[in-house]
C-alpha cells in the first residue's frame, strides 16, 4: 500500500470513530451527577458543622529575650594582687559562703598588725597623761588647803600679805597645770580614737580582701585570673541566678494601654518547649520616643530546661481573652459588605447575617440570631449558596 493512501485510510476511520461517540452520547441518557429538587433545581452538596464553645484569644506575638533576674558582677573592694582565685566558669556558688578570689593577704594582715602596735603605743601614752593629770590634781588640791590656811593666818595676822599673795599665785599656778594636763589627756584620747578607727579600717579591708559570693547561682564569667591585679570597682566574676528567669520584649506603641501588669498574660516559648501562660509583671513607665516600643517583662521561677539567661523566646502576648460561640473561618463569607453564614434545615440552604469577633485557630466567634450549638453551619461548598438553595451533606466537617 502507498504511504499517502495509508495516512487516508487513517484519517477515515479517526473520522468514524468520532462520529459513533457522539451518535451514543446523544442516545444515552442525562447525567445524575447533580440531583434535583421537586421544583428542578440542583441540589449542591456540602459539609457541615456544628458550632463549638471555645476559647478565642487576642494574641500579639513577637520575640524576646532571656535574662537572669538576680545577677552580680563581683568587684574587689579593696586594690591589690589577686593571690587566689577559687571558682571557675560553671561553678555553683552559696551567698556568703562560697569563697571567690583572695586580694593580697599578707600585706592587709601587715597593715593590721602595724595598726594594733600603733594603738597599744597610744594607750600607754594615753595612761601616761592620765597618772600626770592626777598627780597635779593631787598638787592642785594642796595648794587648796595651803591657801586656805594662809588666808585664816593673814586673818589673824600671823603673817603679811606678801606670804599670802605667793600662796594665791602658787593655787593659780596649781590650777592652770590641771587644765593643761586634762587637755594633754583629751588630745590623746582623740588620737587614739583616731587610730581605732585606722584600726578598723585595715581590719575591714583585710576582711573584704576575701569576697565570698553575694548571691546564690553560678559563675557565668570569670575576668580575670590569679596574679592580675584587683581594682575596685572592676569585675573579676560575674554570677547569675539562672533559678528565676527574666523575659522581657519590646512591643508596639499602640498596645500600650492593653497591657495591665499583673493581669495581661504572656506564654513563652524557647526552641518548641512551653512553658505556659505567665502574668506581665513589668510594663515600661515610657514609650521609646525613637523606636516607638515599649518594654514588657514577666518572671519564670524554676524554668524548664533550656530556658537560659541569653536564649531568644518567642512570646505570645494575650491581649484578650473569652470563652465564646465559633465556626471555623471559612464557614463566614462577606456578601453584601456583611458577614454571613448559610445553615441548613429541611435540606436547603438559609443565609443568616452574623457579627464576628476574634479568630483563632482556624475559628471565628460569632453571634446572630438563632445560632446555637445545634446550629448545622455549611463549612464547605457556601460559595454555590443563596438563599433557600437546596443542599446534600456529603461528609461531616469539624
Amino acid at each position: 500500500m502507498k504511504p499517502g493512501l495509508k495516512i487516508k485510510t487513517l484519517i477515515s476511520l479517526l473520522i468514524i470513530l468520532v462520529t459513533l461517540s457522539v451518535f451514543f452520547q446523544g442516545c444515552s441518557s442525562p447525567s445524575a451527577s447533580m440531583e434535583e429538587d421537586s421544583g428542578g433545581k440542583a441540589a449542591i452538596p456540602v459539609i457541615l458543622a456544628k458550632p463549638q464553645h471555645r476559647s478565642f484569644e487576642r494574641r500579639l506575638v513577637v520575640q524576646g529575650n532571656l535574662e537572669a533576674r538576680f545577677f552580680a558582677d563581683v568587684s574587689a573592694q579593696v586594690a591589690g594582687l589577686i593571690e587566689k582565685v577559687y571558682v571557675n566558669e560553671g561553678d555553683d556558688v552559696i551567698a556568703g559562703k562560697t569563697k571567690l578570689f583572695q586580694i593580697d593577704e599578707l600585706k592587709l594582715t601587715k597593715a593590721v598588725e602595724l595598726k594594733k602596735q600603733e594603738m597599744a603605743v597610744a594607750k600607754c601614752a594615753l595612761a601616761e597623761k592620765e597618772a600626770n593629770l592626777e598627780k597635779v590634781e593631787a598638787e592642785l588640791e594642796k595648794a587648796h588647803a595651803d591657801l586656805e590656811r594662809y588666808k585664816n593666818l593673814y586673818k589673824k595676822e600671823n603673817v603679811s600679805e606678801d606670804v599670802l599673795e605667793q600662796y594665791q599665785l602658787k593655787y593659780k599656778q596649781a590650777q592652770a597645770s590641771k587644765k593643761y594636763a586634762q587637755s594633754l589627756v583629751n588630745l590623746q584620747t582623740e588620737q587614739n580614737r583616731q587610730i581605732q578607727t585606722s584600726l578598723d579600717m585595715a581590719e575591714k579591708d583585710l576582711r573584704d580582701s576575701l569576697v565570698l559570693a553575694p548571691i546564690t547561682g553560678t559563675v557565668t564569667e570569670k575576668y580575670k585570673e590569679q596574679g592580675e591585679m584587683g581594682e575596685i570597682a572592676k569585675s573579676v566574676l560575674r554570677i547569675e541566678d539562672t533559678s528565676v528567669i527574666e523575659v522581657s520584649a519590646f512591643l508596639p506603641a499602640e498596645f500600650y494601654l492593653l497591657i495591665k501588669p499583673g493581669h495581661t498574660n504572656m506564654r513563652v516559648a524557647v526552641n518548641g518547649t512551653d512553658a505556659g501562660e505567665q502574668p506581665i509583671t513589668y510594663k515600661a513607665p515610657i514609650i521609646d520616643p525613637k523606636l516607638r516600643t515599649f518594654e514588657v517583662k514577666c518572671l519564670l521561677k524554676n524554668p524548664p530546661e533550656g530556658f537560659v539567661p541569653g536564649a531568644m523566646a518567642q512570646i505570645t502576648v494575650l491581649l484578650e481573652k473569652r470563652k465564646a460561640l465559633g465556626v471555623p473561618t471559612p464557614a463566614v463569607q462577606n456578601r453584601s459588605g456583611k458577614p454571613v453564614i448559610f445553615i441548613v434545615a429541611n435540606g436547603k440552604a438559609h443565609l443568616r447575617e452574623v457579627e464576628t469577633g476574634i479568630e483563632t485557630d482556624g475559628f471565628i466567634e460569632v453571634k446572630g440570631e438563632g445560632i446555637n450549638q445545634e446550629t448545622q453551619v455549611v463549612t464547605q461548598g457556601q460559595f454555590l449558596l443563596d438563599e433557600g438553595t437546596p443542599v446534600k451533606l456529603t461528609g461531616e466537617g469539624a
